[in-house]
């Protein structure tokens, strides 16, 4: 099993039990590899800010916009109609059967 599965539909990967929601797929390379830069580039800001200063406000605005544009958060990036289970516990979700079998495959 790889470090961090993914689920069949490929929307989300797992760490710990959890759903976490995978980049938009439809995003060509440059835009990808930008947003992760301006992703990047936010989390250093964030850890160099002080607590509760103007600087730690903005640096995580800069996350969560990037995380939005990226496609793991805000409105799903699938348009099926299907839920957003983005942070969820695998087992109360409709993959739980598919990793416990998962999970029961692995040596």
């Amino acid at each position: 099993m790889p470090d961090y599965p993914t689920t069949p539909d490929n929307r989300y990967f797992i760490v710990r039990g959890r759903l976490w929601r995978q980049c938009n797929p439809a995003l060509d390379q440059d835009t990808h590899d930008r947003l992760v830069a301006q992703l990047m580039a936010a989390r250093r800001a964030v850890r160099d800010a002080t607590a509760g200063s103007r600087e730690m406000a903005d640096a995580r605005g800069r996350v969560n916009d990037a995380k939005v544009a990226l496609g793991e958060r805000g409105t799903p990036w699938w348009n099926d109609g299907a839920p957003d289970y983005n942070r969820h516990l695998v087992r109360n979700t409709p993959y739980a059967e598919w990793y416990a079998d998962l999970q029961e495959a692995l040596p």
